[in-house]
């Protein structure tokens, strides 16, 4: 296969994918990974690296001792600063690309978020909130970072009729 340079939209889109796999869980054959390779027409080998290019970036891992790939593109930098620089904007965009590759699961058409920070309800609700859980989690080791719980752990509750006995 000819080598071909990432476009911006595909860097985006694996930035995305990095903030949401914890470090560790970076290799060709995670699940993640390969749909992302597939949806954008590289290899998962191609798309592990990348996100390993832009781990040498990550600020949290070099103050771990962690360090990604030694060598990487300028435009890896250029699209970790413009994140960096306007995190809600990115993480928006990123967002609706992988819906428009076909890189993120099929949503109902009702489920798709405006563009924007909040939406009207009965309620003030911030939308978007997929990408910040799914980053946060991977930050924290996929645990709650107030807790410490697992996402899919709930705590144990008294029944209701219960209360006061």
């Amino acid at each position: 296969m000819p080598r071909r340079d990432w476009t911006r939209k595909e860097l985006i889109v694996a930035f995305n994918l990095y903030c949401k796999i914890p470090f560790g869980k970076i290799h060709l054959r995670n699940p993640a990974i390969v749909a992302l390779a597939n949806a954008i027409g590289r290899t998962p080998s191609a798309v592990s690296w990348k996100l390993a290019n832009f781990a040498r970036l990550d600020p949290a891992l070099k103050r771990r001792n962690i360090a990604g790939a030694s060598h990487g593109a300028q435009s890896e930098v250029e699209v970790w600063n413009e994140f960096n620089d306007d995190w809600e904007k990115l993480a928006f965009e990123s967002e609706r690309l992988l819906l428009e590759i076909g890189g993120a699961p099929k949503i109902e058409a009702a489920d798709v978020f405006p563009e924007g920070k909040t939406r009207e309800m009965v309620t003030r609700v911030r939308v978007n909130q997929g990408f910040f859980r799914s980053a946060v989690l991977a930050a924290y080791g996929t645990r709650c970072c107030v807790t410490g719980l697992s996402p899919t752990r709930t705590p144990k509750r008294k029944p209701h009729h219960a209360v006061g006995t």
